[in-house]
């Protein structure tokens, strides 16, 4: 039996904040298990938000000292929880980072928070920089998290997370199938801004708003929508293809948000669906849209399979908890990128290694 300590990092593309996790995991047999000892989400303060979000428009410099005070963020973040929870036994830390660029027809994606920093910072090895390599083995560099819901959530027929964006993971023909589905809190969370709220709490506005019918229908006709997986969405889609689209409409903010969960819920629904192979299937939900009521009714309303929602500590820091485990993956030499999930040519052992000598 082996056991392995890890501090995963997760920071998503809907602003919330760095989620960390501090996770034993234990290979028996080769059979993973793992527990969450504990656990932290850091919101964002409206500077680093800001700071996130007009990063595209950076230049190289700005990028660069972005990714160096992200490191320096992280670090910051990393030693209070280490003091807080008292962590003294740490193997590694395991970085998602955040994301700025996302363009894998262009073999791009860029993740910033830089690993030799946080591990010089932290005086602990540090795994990070998972996306690249499978660029340049011709695949999406996303999605990534199937991996651990192969090994770690294998009670489930679906794994559907509700983030910044929506992406599914299920098994196929003894294969890991995932993608990306649609755009999500990256969008719901866009417009409740313009309501002076960081997110619709509860679905509120979005319940109380109307159905735009040709919104809808234009919405459900992105170009996005007609390609097969493996495929991944990036902020810069989102801006470019989502947000035109809806502001092209003079309808309220709670018409907009009411319309966009409508699309989302039709978009899982859809795929879901065609994938649902007996009336007993079940799908994990995790994520923020996770407590978006009113999304998950309509939810409810167009998916076939059973819909279980785990705990609080499951909903919020599942990616965290991954992205953990991806790194204890490499540190073992094994593969945790999936080629039938990104499109790369193989299955390979992703991740960059920052080790103090």
């Amino acid at each position: 039996m082996q056991f392995y300590y890890v501090i995963g990092l997760m920071s998503g593309t809907s602003l919330d904040g760095l989620d960390i996790a501090y996770v034993e995991f234990i290979n028996h047999n080769n059979q993973w298990s793992f527990k969450l000892l504990q656990s932290k989400a850091i919101h964002y303060t409206n500077e680093w938000k800001n700071k996130l979000n007009n990063a595209m428009q950076l230049d190289a410099l700005g990028i660069h000292l972005l990714d160096i005070e992200m490191a320096e963020y992280f670090s910051e973040c990393i030693q209070n929880f280490r003091k807080e929870f008292s962590v003294t036994k740490l193997d590694f830390i395991s970085s998602h980072g955040h994301t700025i660029f996302h363009q894998p027809q262009k073999k791009l994606s860029l993740q910033i928070g830089a690993g030799q920093i946080i591990a010089a910072n932290c005086g602990v090895e540090v795994i990070c920089d998972f996306r690249k390599q499978d660029l340049a083995l011709g695949g999406q560099g996303a999605p990534l998290v199937p991996i651990g819901d192969k090994y770690l959530f294998t009670e489930y027929d679906f794994c559907l997370n509700i983030g910044g964006i929506a992406n599914v993971s299920f098994e196929k023909n003894n294969q890991r199938i995932a993608y990306d589905i649609c755009a999500a809190n990256m969008v719901l969370n866009h417009y409740a801004e313009l309501r002076n709220l960081n997110y619709d709490e509860d679905g509120k506005l979005a319940a109380s708003g109307n159905l735009n019918s040709s919104l809808l229908t234009q919405l459900n006709e992105l170009d996005f929508y007609k390609s097969a997986a493996p495929k991944s969405l990036g902020k810069e889609w989102v801006y470019a293809n989502v947000i035109p689209l809806l502001d092209s409409f003079n309808i309220s903010v709670e018409d907009k948000l009411h319309t966009y969960c409508e699309h989302i819920a039709m978009q899982i629904g859809k795929d879901i669906n065609s994938e649902v192979l007996n009336e007993k299937a079940k799908m994990l939900i995790t994520g923020g849209g996770t407590y978006h009521q009113y999304l998950i009714k309509r939810l409810s309303h167009f998916c076939k399979a059973e819909i279980i929602i785990p705990s609080k500590e499951i909903i919020e820091f599942k990616e965290a908890i991954i992205f953990a485990f991806l790194g204890v993956l490499k540190s073992r030499g094994e593969n945790n990128c999936l080629a039938s999930v990104t499109g790369a040519e193989r299955d390979h052992c992703s991740g960059v290694k920052y080790i103090l000598n």
